[in-house]
This record gives C-alpha cells, structure tokens and sequence, in this order.
C-alpha cells in the first residue's frame, strides 16, 4: 500500500485566481504528486504526494514560473529564509502547519527551497510598500518607458513608433517570460499568452502606441489586484498579530519577560492591567474585565475570575491576573483559526470549481474567436486586414479571464476571512457555500442553547429567610464539585452573602449531604430523602413538584430537623438564545432540538424557548432523526458540542460545533461558532448568502463588460484602450466587491 504525503509550500507572489491555476496545472504535471491545492488569499501550496517525490524540484517549478516556493515543515515554525523574503501572509509566530487526514507527513521538508523567479511576479505587493516589489517596480518602469516614448515621439515623430515599441518591450518582457513558462508547464492559454499575442499582433500592425499603453495599463491592473488581494490576507495577518511577543512568567517565585511562543503548558503568566494577554489560559488568581472585541468583536468587556478561560490576544480590564497557560503558542486560538482558514481557503467551492472548468474551455474559445474576427472579413469580404486584425487584437484582450476566474475565490477568500475575525469558522468555499441554503437545523440543548451548567432560579423561604437558606446551604457545599454544589456557591457569592465554616460534612450517596454548622445538624438533599427526615406539607410539595414541570432539580433544607426551605436550580438558556433562534426563524428555518436529556427538563427549555423538542435520545438516535429530516428533503445544519453529536454532526448536510475555541470545536465538524452566541448561526447563514449574492454580482459584472466591449469593438467603436481598461477595470471591480465582504454585519 503507498504511503500518501502531504508537504506544505509557501508561495510568495500569487495575487489572483490563474496565478493558483498555473501553480496547479505545473505541479500535478510532476512524478508522484497527487493532489494540490493552492491558497491565493494565505499564500500557501499543499502537495499530496508519495515517497519518492522530488520536493526541490517542485519547488523550482513554482519559482520558474516567476513565485517563490519555500516548504514549510510541520510541527515547527513555518518561517521562510530571512535572505530570501521581505515578508509574509501571516506573522512568522503562527506560521505552524499540521497535516489532518493524510496519513504521514514528509520528514525532509526541514530546508527551505528558495530560487530566483522571473520578474514581475516575485512578490506579493502585501510584501511591503508596492513600490517596492519587483511587480511595482517593472509597472514603474513601464510607465516611464511610456511617458519617455511620448516625449520621444513629439520631439522625433520620425522614431516615434520604435520609441514606444521599445516602451512596450519592457513591460512585455517579463509577461512574455511567465506566459512561455506557462505553457511548457501545462497552461498554454494564459492570461499572459493572450496579452503577449495582442501585444506582439499590435506590434506587426505599427499600433506599438497603443501597444506601449496597454502592456502598462495590464501591469497597472495587475498591481491593483494585488494590492487589493492583499487586504483579505490582511484581515488574518492582522489576527494572528493581535497575539503579544512577549509574557511575564512566574519562575521560582520571581518575574521574568520571557518570548510569548516560549511558553509551556501549565507555566503561570503574570497579565498586568491593560496589558493584551500571551497566551490560552484559566485564570488561577484575579478578577479583572476583558476586552475581547480584538478577537469576538464583542463591545462589552466580560467580567471574569478564577477558573474562567481566557484567549490570546485579548485585553486585560483593571486588576492584574495570573493565568496558567493551557495551549502551546502554536496551537492557541487565534494560531489555530489561522491554519485552518489557510487550509480552508485551499479548499474550493462547487462554484469555484465550475467556474475552473469553464475558463478551460472559455480562453481557448475566446482564441478561436478572435482568430477569425481577424482571418474572415479580410479572406471572404476583402476587408482590410489591419482593421480586422486590430479587432481581432482587442478581442483577445477583451477575452482575458481575469476577472471571471477571480470572481468566486476573492469573495470567498474575503468571507472566511470576515468569518474568522468573528469567531465564525468556516472549513472552505463548499462549506460556505452550503451555509445558506440550509432549511433546518438541529440543535443540542445542553451547551448549545443552554449554559452547559446549572444556575439557582429560585429560593424558597419555608421557615428561614431568603439569605439564611442560601447561606447555610452554601456552607454545606463549600469544597464540593459538583455542579449543584457550583451553582449554590456561585449564588452566594453573586449575592455576596457571607458563608459560615462547617464540620463533620458527609455525603450521602444519591441522596444529599450533612453538617453541622453553628451548632446546628443541617441537611440538604433531594426531596425524596428529606421527606424521609421529615413531614413535607402538600402546600410545599405542590410547589416543588411545579418546579420540577419547569425542568428545575430542587434541593430541600433541613436544620435541627425542621424543614427550613429549598432551592431550585436549572441549566439556564443561553442569554442569546432566544433572540438566536428567532433570527433564524425570520429566515425560514426548521427548528428542533435534539437532547439525550430527560423529557421534562428538555420540554421545560424548549417551551421557554419555543422550539420543537425529541428528548432522551441516544447519539445514533440523534444520527437517525437527522437522516429523516434529509429524506423530507430538507437541507440539514445539525449544531452540537462536536463529542456525543458527532455521528449527527457526520450525518448532516452542515454540521456546526458550538463551543468556545476546544480542540474539538475547531476540528471535528465543518464549521465552528467559537464564541457560543447561538446568534452567530444566523450570522454564517446570512454571511453565505451575502457571499454567492456577491459571486454572482461578480461574475454578472465580468461576463457583462466583456459582452458589451466585445459588441462595441466588432462594430468599430472601441479598441484596445477600453478592451485593456475593460478587463483590468472588470478585474479590479470584482476584487473590490469581493472585498466588501471583509465588512461583517452581525444579526
């Protein structure tokens, strides 16, 4: 059986949609790879290929084609050659790359690969300045060639037209370069070849003014593509770089700046006030408020204390914090979102792949057509040839593919981008894709419409006051773990009720647990055990056995053994969830909730929240009703914790982990909301609808110029200036529509 591995690329340089279909078609070409996928937006290239492939080979093939190709190995730092780069997509601190679903991964991509490319395409303008790339720097050039030509031309008329023939040549070189590289790879109808034919054939017919012009107008456009590119690389850039380089870590009683990405799991880090915080961790000291809008876009700071979870990358209020780290600077949050929106953005949409296809057979057609616009007027009809040529010329230009092919992966790219920044984790384009046309969607209860732990809703006075039942109950839990336990302490805590110390504490298995405190025996347990201590009124049972249909567990409270009151506590809905459900409702959505929870409690939530409701299930019931709701021909979205759902999860048309960044809710299903708000659900659904309504804005803008150029040049109103500005303008359009998705509004 061959061993399938994957090896990880990054690619400096690429700034649209043929760039990545070049990068492709040249890599599938070489012995032993098996699958490529290649990411514009975050700058890298993933290779699926056996043993005995040549990866320094691969990675000159990409450089010849005017990239630069550095591997990157996994597990360490994916940190190109400082002499060979000027920079790249993400900050050098998240650059880890891990391999799902592949087997093994090569061992010998530790060296980097890095050649010389051809001109003009060697660095992404997001590199630096533009100006200060060598794409930049060759469309300056270019653009003096042309202004000196004209100056040239008014002085000389005379040697006008080898004036901007020469103009032309320093901008048409490097094209000419990658198109000629371009087809020994594989890609033989490039957007280059098309404008180096146009070029040439301008050439032949003495246009070399218009020729000069459009060759710099074609660069122009270029540049401006990777410019605007670039901003969606930005958008993550800039989230792995909310991330501090630095961290206060407590050392044999003392406090040193260590570097961020040192930190191990379990050190203690010292978060002084105002400061961002390093690293993942559980608050183990301190009380203190965090911005989180860095990372959750949430406007209010959230109050937290000891064993609450913070992120990296968030700010710390008013008090200082000790936090014991738990996740690797590599596999934090914010490092983690990173990598796998590189790796969903190599993934790519059904739209995405058709329009793929149909830019095979559209240039190649395109070629033909121009071909006898220029051949068939002047042969049957005795037209002139230098007219039908040059609309033959504009043709071609008009035909270049550019703003169609970009049109899907830049909205995309754009949305996974926006997506992310919001704690809206999408694994690629067919994901997205599949967002919005979802038409139910199946929702766990517990830790997805509910808190995941159990609060005090009520407290009931039987024979002591409201304080004195929560203090003393309090003080018999003081110690415990147990949820019920949490959920009393928490209370009075909240309500900053003072807890008296008790002695002698027992539990009583499956039945509650005792003490005395102030003197005094004091039990609290179920009311079937207390009923056993005591006579329990009717009044006081109706009242209990009413909570109980609200879906609450009540605990009883002895003292002296008398019966002296009862609290009542329930997993709580989620603050959200109401407002969350209704938007999705407002869309036209099927809502049920799917729990293994018992029937009472789950109808309790779900007539709070007014919501369908199958309890007491087991995971493959969950799996089964999933499957039925399919079969009605509904497109499922099924949202759960990602661990006893995970057969749903697998089940569903779309499944979507709800939790707060875990392991699990970033890896196990195709879409993540990392921050719990079960409004975020409508947020991925309303962002996938924004999304294809900006595809196929996109692709109506770039078909429609093209159509409306192409009728204008057949019939002798437009040449080749507006056929250039019509492609490079469509081009640029598209991209910056895309780009507006990088605007996220929430529901």
């Amino acid at each position: 059986m061959r061993t399938s591995l994957q090896t990880r690329f990054r690619v400096e340089g690429m700034d649209c949609a043929s760039c990545a279909s070049k990068i492709d078609t040249a890599v599938r070409r070489m012995p032993g790879v098996e699958d490529v996928s290649v990411s514009v937006t975050a700058g890298t290239m993933t290779v699926s290929h056996d043993e005995k492939s040549d990866l320094i080979a691969i990675g000159k093939k990409v450089t010849s084609l005017g990239y630069e190709a550095a591997q990157l190995s996994a597990g360490v730092s994916g940190k190109p050659e400082a002499s060979h780069h000027q920079g790249s997509c993400c900050t050098d601190d998240h650059e880890h790359h891990h391999d799902h679903g592949h087997g093994h991964t090569s061992q010998d991509v530790g060296a980097a690969v890095v050649v010389e490319g051809l001109h003009g395409h060697d660095h992404a303008p997001n590199s630096g300045a533009w100006w200060k790339s060598k794409k930049g720097k060759t469309t300056i050039l270019a653009g003096v060639a042309l202004v000196v030509a004209y100056g040239v031309g008014h002085l000389f008329p005379a040697i006008q037209i080898y004036a901007f023939a020469l103009a032309m040549l320093v901008g048409l070189v490097p094209i000419a370069r990658r198109a000629i590289m371009a087809a020994f790879a594989g890609t033989p109808f490039s957007i280059e070849m098309l404008m180096t034919i146009a070029a040439l054939g301008a050439l032949v017919i003495n246009a070399t003014e218009e020729a000069a012009a459009v060759v710099f107008l074609f660069l122009v456009g270029e540049l401006l593509e990777g410019v605007a590119a670039g901003k969606a690389r930005d958008s993550i850039k800039s989230l792995a770089a909310l991330v501090p380089k630095t961290a206060l870590l407590e050392d044999a009683g003392k406090t040193r700046e260590v570097p961020a990405e040192t930190l191990a799991v379990g050190a203690i880090i010292l978060v002084r006030p105002g400061d961002r915080i390093s690293a993942d961790g559980v608050i183990v000291s301190g009380d203190s408020s965090i911005d989180e809008a860095p990372v959750t876009g949430e406007s209010v700071p959230v109050n937290k204390g000891v064993d609450d979870v913070v992120f990296a990358g968030t700010v710390n209020g008013n008090a200082a914090l000790r936090v014991r780290v738990t996740a690797a600077a590599q596999d934090n949050t914010i490092a983690r979102v990173v990598k796998l929106v590189e790796e969903a953005q190599e993934k790519k949409a059904p739209t995405e792949r058709f329009i793929d296809r149909f830019s095979k057979y559209y240039t190649p057609s395109v070629v033909l057509v121009a071909a006898l616009v220029a051949i068939v007027p002047p042969v049957i009809m005795g037209a002139d040839w230098n007219e039908w040529i040059y609309k033959g010329l504009a043709i071609l230009l008009i035909g270049c593919p550019c703003a169609l092919v970009i049109s899907t992966p830049a909205a995309i790219a754009a949305s996974l981008s926006a997506g992310a920044r919001r704690g809206l984790l999408m694994k690629g384009g067919a994901v997205l894709e599949g967002l919005g046309k979802l038409t139910a969607i199946a929702l766990d209860k517990t830790g997805t419409l509910t808190e995941g732990k159990p609060k005090v809703t009520d407290i009931l006075p039987f024979d002591l006051a409201e304080t004195d039942v929560l203090r003393l109950a309090a003080a018999l839990e003081t110690g415990s773990s147990h949820p019920l336990a949490l959920a009393i302490l928490a209370k009075a805590e909240k309500d900053g009720v003072l807890v008296p110390a008790a002695q002698d504490a027992k539990a009583l298995g499956g039945k509650g647990v005792t003490a005395v405190v102030e003197g005094q025996e004091i039990f609290l347990g179920s009311p079937r055990a207390a009923a056993e201590r005591v006579a329990i009124p009717d009044r006081h049972l109706t009242t209990i056995a009413a909570l109980n249909d609200e879906g609450k567990t009540v605990s009883v409270l002895l003292v002296g053994g008398k019966l002296a009151g009862a609290i009542a506590m329930r997993d709580e809905p989620r603050a959200d969830a109401m407002s969350g459900l209704s938007l999705l409702k407002d869309r036209g959505i099927k809502i049920v909730m799917l729990t293994g929870d018992n029937k009472r409690t789950a109808d309790a939530i779900g007539q709070t929240l007014g919501i369908e409701v199958r309890a007491e299930l087991m995971p493959e019931d969950k799996q089964r009703i999933v499957g039925e709701m399919k079969a009605q021909g509904f497109v499922v979205g099924k949202v759960g914790d990602g661990i006893n759902d995970a057969p749903a999860l697998a089940a569903a048309d779309i499944g979507i982990a709800m939790g707060g960044g875990t392991d699990v809710a970033l890896e196990t299903a195709d879409a993540a909301v990392l921050h719990g708000r079960v409004a975020d659900i409508a947020n991925m659904v309303d962002l996938s609808k924004r999304t294809m309504r900006n595809i196929h804005q996109n692709i109506a803008m770039s078909l429609g110029l093209k159509l409306v150029f192409l009728v204008t040049t057949v019939i002798g109103l437009t040449g080749l200036w507006p056929a250039i500005l019509a492609d490079t303008g469509a081009t640029v359009l598209v991209t910056l529509n895309a780009l507006r998705l990088l605007r996220l509004k929430s529901a």
